[in-house]
């Protein structure tokens, strides 16, 4: 099964200021989450995104922030953004796909997956996108997702797959604003 533009959501797990500096590879994982959102909104795909417990953990990182649609951010005390009633993913509606990227891989992301691949969803987790304190941890998750039936999948399968086509201007823009 192919991303489908139309029928997908962006989600962004807990991309925390005081935790982003403990994460393995953070600058990386900063700038694929933004690319992410900034080619999902180009295309108008739903954006997304969550704070475990902010009092805690902060605010979503300003460089991030900075990128997301107002309004899109909910915050949550369980691990699980389904289990949290996050933007209504403890129900069926909304999109059939969701395009997952975030940390930590191993806890909100992995407990996220887990129950939005329960409900029905159709969960691709962005590989380079995802991070947690430890890359065994990371390996040992996207490991367990993949198991389970998420498809993990590259910034550039997504891209790819929500564009379809190769002879649009959006395409073109997207080639040489984001592929390059």
């Amino acid at each position: 099964m192919l991303i489908d533009a139309r029928n997908s959501t962006l989600l962004v797990v807990d991309v925390q200021g005081k935790l982003v500096p403990a994460i393995a590879g953070w600058q990386t994982l900063l700038d694929q989450v933004i690319w992410l959102i900034r080619v999902a909104r180009k295309m108008d795909v739903p954006v997304l995104a969550c704070e475990q417990y902010p009092q805690g953990l902060g605010p979503t990182h300003p460089l991030v922030a900075a990128e997301l649609p107002d309004g899109c951010i909910a915050s949550k005390l369980h691990f699980s953004a389904v289990a949290g009633a996050c933007h209504g993913f403890d129900r069926a509606a909304g999109k059939a796909q969701i395009v997952v990227c975030g940390m930590e891989t191993h806890v909100c992301v992995l407990q996220t997956v887990m129950e939005l691949l329960d409900s029905g969803k159709r969960v691709f987790v962005v590989e380079e996108a995802v991070g947690s304190r430890r890359d065994s941890d990371k390996a040992l998750a996207l490991a367990r997702m993949r198991d389970a039936g998420a498809s993990i999948v590259s910034r550039e399968m997504v891209a790819f797959e929500w564009l379809r086509r190769a002879d649009s201007d959006l395409f073109r823009e997207i080639s040489r604003n984001f592929l390059r």
